[in-house]
């Protein structure tokens, strides 16, 4: 970054998302000093994503707070809160990973001590980032559909098995729940593409395919330091097939809530982890039409977004216009979402200003995904939920809430 120094940083939790880091180890702008991990493995894999010379410790209190200018936390999400919450207080810059925690009392602590303390707080959300959506976000703004009335999204997990079921994700208690763990991203964007927050929510969901698979991981395996690349098993079909489970599984395999926004949009959500597909897609009815993306454009497959405004009888895939998402566009993890993700967290942490992601936003995801799991497991009683404290949010309220478009920043201007 042109005049500032180079940004050290620190990184909590070296497992299966600390390759997002790699996007802030840049020589000469930010570099990843120091790492902390209980595992041997982890530690291992901090010297082969940042180099011999990054500083190693097995617990991240010992992490020295005072020689960091921000720090990522990518540990596994029920371990968010503590680190986050202690180098907030030490006046580090902190990226928490999305879901920003797994209750609601845990995200309130954090927004609180960011606005107590003046810390910046980011939350990485990097579907805000995604090619696709944020073109989607701006037809919408364009009037393409009128004035938004409902957004629905089917997520279709083709690889939840492997990809929530074989380690600590099929825990409620590391969770509370996939609505929540998994839906946080979907319900952000949701949320995002609407212009309103959820407060009242209804929701109906179960285990329904993998509690009854007796083929569960035995506990040395558990214990091994693996990542997901490591058991993926993309040949296991039906996922019956699929072995080497985790051990403990209680949380749901399928699942579907309906919410009332605060500006009145109403919103369905659905999800499911066997799908023979992996994708999202979205749906966006407004007064004067409805656009919906076919592909997603992560990982490079290919998406287009279609429009809908001429009242015609019966389907047409000929919609009134046609949106593709260029390929260049949709390079990189997550469709090049994650690196630009990481710029902006460090523009934020060098300089401040707005930024897509807001921390209230998030807060506001995982109260939807609470209230939501809530309501599942009382067999579909309506739940209201909870806002944040007004002067808490208050401080936050430089980041975009809702339609405010802030321009994407490239890692190349960094």
């Amino acid at each position: 970054m042109p005049g500032l120094s180079e940004l050290r940083i620190g990184v909590v939790g070296v497992g299966q998302r600390a390759k997002l880091a790699t996007h802030a180890h840049r020589p000469g702008v930010a570099r990843v000093v120091a790492c902390a991990d209980p595992s041997k493995r982890g530690r291992e894999h901090a010297r082969e994503l940042f180099g011999d010379d990054v500083a190693v410790y097995e617990d991240w209190h010992a992490l020295p707070a005072g020689e960091l200018d921000a720090v990522f936390v990518l540990t596994p999400d029920h371990l968010h809160a503590a680190p986050a919450l202690h180098f907030l207080a030490a006046g580090v810059a902190v990226f928490v990973d999305k879901p920003m925690a797994i209750t609601l009392a845990d995200c309130d602590a954090l927004l609180a001590t960011a606005a107590r303390t003046g810390t910046r707080l980011y939350i990485g959300h990097n579907l805000r980032h995604l090619p696709m959506l944020r073109r989607m976000r701006e037809l919408i703004e364009d009037g393409a559909v009128g004035e938004v009335k409902a957004v629905w999204c089917r997520h279709f997990v083709g690889h939840g098995g492997d990809y929530y079921f074989k380690d600590w994700h099929a825990e409620r208690a590391n969770t509370t729940g996939l609505l929540l763990q998994k839906g946080a991203h979907d319900l952000d964007v949701i949320h995002w593409l609407a212009g309103g927050y959820s407060r009242e929510v209804v929701a109906l969901g179960g285990l329904t395919l993998y509690g009854a698979n007796p083929h569960r991981r035995s506990a040395s395996a558990e214990d091994s330091g693996a990542l997901m690349a490591e058991w993926f098993d993309a040949g296991a079909w039906p996922p019956s097939r699929l072995r080497d489970l985790n051990p403990v599984i209680d949380v749901e395999d399928i699942s579907q809530m309906l919410t009332r926004l605060d500006n009145g949009v109403f919103t369905s959500y659905q999800q499911c982890h066997y799908t023979p597909d992996y994708w999202r897609n979205y749906t966006v009815i407004g007064d004067a039409g409805r656009l919906e993306n076919f592909g997603d454009g992560i990982d490079g497959d290919p998406a287009q977004i279609r429009v809908w405004n001429r009242r015609r009888s019966g389907y047409r895939a000929d919609a009134d216009l046609v949106v593709p998402i260029a390929e260049a566009d949709t390079e990189g993890l997550h469709g090049g979402a994650d690196a630009a993700l990481v710029a902006e967290f460090l523009r934020y942490a060098a300089i401040g200003g707005p930024t897509e992601t807001s921390p209230v936003a998030a807060r506001e995801a995982v109260a939807a995904g609470v209230a939501a799991t809530e309501s599942l497991r009382s067999g579909g009683v309506p739940v209201a939920v909870a806002a944040p404290d007004p002067a808490v949010a208050a401080h936050f309220a430089d980041s975009p809430r809702h339609h405010r478009r802030v321009p994407p920043i490239p890692a190349s201007t960094l």
